[in-house]
């Protein structure tokens, strides 16, 4: 019998002893370690490729700073237009060689892993794409850097997920850990880190992934900080909305926001479709398109690199009207030909640099025609340089805290969330997707259709067929199930055929059954991993 003063704690002590168990029975503790010794690691690999990237530039530049535009007017020509080329050659000579797929890797493809399976991404060829991306970057072609540096943070993530014998739902967490660190580092942008890696790569916030998720954040933006300094990458003036008479502006530039993100997807799938038309050997693609590039960059060098120093002058309302519309123009032409060429880049950073320059040239307009109405054109570029990003990733939320934490412009939270969910919104309504969701539907993995659309795709019948101690010959005619079968094709068959019962055999030989499959264990596959997805999402 207790007495008074034990009951209470009694009472405490059966509600923290169960969930206590459980927490330490998931392997939390071992989780959030992993989270900050990968968020360590990808800091450190996010700071290197930015040093990288500058070394690759020092030569034909003479000069690792990010003001790419200026160096290049002061370069001779042949430098500007043989750079770019020079690099895509040694790009399509690793390509060639070390690169399964001829294609440097990305954001989709760490997406793609969360939906397939972490086994998506294999170390070496992960850091073979980081060193791509850093001698295209560094040579000029027209591309972002935050895309490689999330794929290198997901294939850092991935190789501790191994070390560490994490699998299932613990093992997504470090990739999205991997993920926020490397946004984090790039950015300068640990809250942004923090919420692109829930929105974007693992389509949920639940409790238990944001402890490790906010620890590998934080472990990335604090190395980043030491090392390049605690500035925010664009210094603009305190800009502020002059009256709410201009929050229609505000919804007309969402709209001209959504059709400059359309159209720059468009240009990029077309260019991507152009090129597969192109007979050409794989170790020569980059070096044309470098000089393609090139070319382009003679009459408009901020096409070059990564565009932050152009961004930063139209954040600034620092560029004359044309100009702006010009190198929207040029812009695209020059992303799109860089990333058709198997280049190694992203699209984050230019949908920035894009998105500055439409609200540049809208403030313009804008401050002309009714200028006691209209704040600055600054202003105005740092909500379109918020929603054509926000618009063509995806990634709404995250998109606008990292345009505030990248500016450092809180003051303007309601005019900026407007008027990138104005863009997002058309932009859906347009192409029905985010970009990284149409390059994954192009390789045949579509994500439009929720989980149970992932399972059906993902999970094989060798995943839940029952063997059987003898080989047994199959019947001719018979209807059958291989082991690499989907689940969607197994059920499939199931309902076609009318049976409860198939003989599975091995894609290499079809006539020999090496065991069963029943619709019951298809079923219950499929539920318990609809099951699964809900519990990690909502745990």
């Amino acid at each position: 019998m207790l007495d008074p003063i034990q009951r209470p704690f009694a009472a405490i002590s059966r509600v923290i002893a169960p969930n206590l168990a459980a927490f330490l029975a998931s392997r939390q503790p071992l989780l959030w370690l992993a989270a900050l010794l990968t968020g360590i690691a990808v800091g450190v690999g996010a700071i290197l490729f930015r040093l990288g990237i500058g070394l690759v530039q020092l030569p034909w530049l003479g000069s690792t700073s990010e003001r790419v535009a200026s160096l290049a007017r002061d370069t001779p020509w042949p430098f500007v237009l043989l750079a770019p080329a020079a690099g895509g050659l040694i790009v399509g000579l690793i390509l060639t060689f070390f690169i399964r797929g001829g294609r440097p890797f990305a954001i989709a493809d760490v997406i793609e892993a969360r939906e397939l399976g972490p086994q998506r991404i294999d170390a070496k060829e992960g850091l073979w794409s980081a060193v791509v991306s850093t001698i295209s970057l560094g040579s000029g072609a027209s591309a972002g850097r935050e895309g490689p540096v999330v794929h290198l943070g997901g294939t850092i993530a991935v190789a501790a997920a191994r070390l560490l014998r994490l699998a299932g739902a613990p093992e997504r967490t470090l990739l999205a850990c991997g993920v926020a660190s490397a946004v984090s580092a790039s950015f300068n942008a640990p809250v942004a880190g923090v919420l692109f890696a829930h929105e974007v790569i693992l389509g949920h916030y639940a409790l238990s992934a944001f402890v490790p998720v906010v620890i590998a954040a934080v472990a990335g933006g604090i190395l980043s900080r030491l090392w390049f300094g605690e500035a925010a990458a664009f210094v603009i003036p305190d800009y502020h909305i002059v009256s709410y008479w201009e929050v229609p502006a505000f919804a007309l530039l969402g709209v001209i926001c959504a059709a400059v993100a359309v159209l720059f997807q468009f240009a990029l799938m077309a260019g991507d479709d152009l090129a597969r038309r192109v007979t050409l050997p794989l170790w020569l693609r980059p070096a044309i398109g470098g000089l393609a590039v090139g070319a382009i960059a003679l009459a408009f060098p901020d096409v070059l690199g990564v565009g932050y120093e152009t961004t930063d002058l139209a954040l600034k309302g620092a560029l004359p009207l044309a100009l702006l519309v010009a190198l929207i123009a040029a812009k695209i032409v020059a992303t799109a030909i860089t990333l058709a060429s198997r280049f190694g880049g992203g699209v984050f950073s230019p949908t920035l640099y894009l998105g500055a320059l439409t609200g540049g040239a809208f403030g313009i307009v804008a401050t002309g025609l009714l200028p006691d109405l209209s704040s600055s054109v600054g202003l105005y570029a740092i909500l379109g340089m918020g929603a054509v990003a926000g618009a063509v990733l995806g990634a709404p939320i995250s998109t606008t805290i990292i345009v505030f934490e990248l500016t450092g412009g809180y003051a303007l939270t309601m005019a900026l969330l407007f008027t990138v969910s104005i863009a997002t919104g058309l932009n859906v309504a347009l192409t029905g997707r985010s970009f990284f969701a149409w390059q994954l539907e192009r390789r045949g993995l579509g994500l439009t259709g929720g989980p149970h659309r992932t399972l059906l795709r993902t999970i094989r019948v060798a995943h839940f067929f029952d063997h059987t101690e003898t080989e047994e010959a199959v019947e001719p005619g018979a209807v059958v199930l291989r082991t690499d079968d989907t689940l969607e094709i197994a059920l499939r068959r199931f309902d076609e055929s009318g049976a409860d019962q198939l003989p599975v055999v091995e894609p290499t030989d079809t006539n020999v059954a090496i065991g069963t499959a029943t619709q019951l264990a298809a079923l219950r596959v499929f539920n318990q991993g609809l099951v699964d997805r809900s519990a990690e999402a909502h745990r």
